[in-house]
Order: structure tokens, then C-alpha cells, then sequence
């Protein structure tokens, strides 16, 4: 399996989107400093994930979300959800 993630920074109160075959220790690694692009940006929650089959599945919906048009979507996406208010920031913070 692999994973199409959203992640949301708690200090810059933006999205981050990435893939991977093991969620929980990309999860650990994003929020720990270990990944250099976003070391800077921690901490993180995770906001939405998508599983599919094989990688390359995986890999072509990350690319469609780092478009704008994709980008977009998945924030009105988590504003129907209740994840991002009208401003962008977190439901609950």
C-alpha cells in the first residue's frame, strides 16, 4: 500500500503534501526535523491521507495536489470537511 498525505504546519499554518509506503514513520520523520524540507516548518498534524494500490498511483495523485488546480480543490475539500475554516487555518485552533 501507499499513501497520499496532507499534513498542516502548526507554525506557518500551511499545507504540506507528500507519499509514502509507511505514514506513521514519515509522519514521525517530518515532525522530528529528519526530512530538510521541512525541518523548518514543524510541528506538524496530519490533516487527510488517501491510500492506493501501487506507487505510481500514489505518486500521480501527489503531483495533481501540488497543482493549483489540485492545490484548491483539497482546500475546499477540508472547508467541506471542517478541517480548514474560510482562512485557511485549522477547525480547531
Amino acid at each position: 500500500m501507499y499513501f497520499v498525505y496532507v499534513l498542516y504546519s502548526l507554525k506557518d499554518h500551511r499545507l504540506y503534501k507528500g507519499s509514502c509506503s509507511n505514514i506513521q514513520k514519515r509522519f514521525l520523520r517530518h515532525n522530528s526535523g529528519g526530512n530538510k524540507s521541512t525541518a523548518h516548518r514543524k510541528p506538524f498534524v496530519i490533516v487527510h491521507v488517501e491510500q492506493f494500490e501501487n506507487k505510481s498511483a500514489a505518486l500521480k495523485r501527489e503531483l495533481y495536489l501540488k497543482t493549483p488546480e489540485g492545490g484548491s480543490k483539497l482546500i475546499e475539500f477540508l472547508k467541506v470537511q471542517n478541517i480548514l475554516k474560510a482562512d485557511k487555518k485549522l477547525n480547531f485552533l
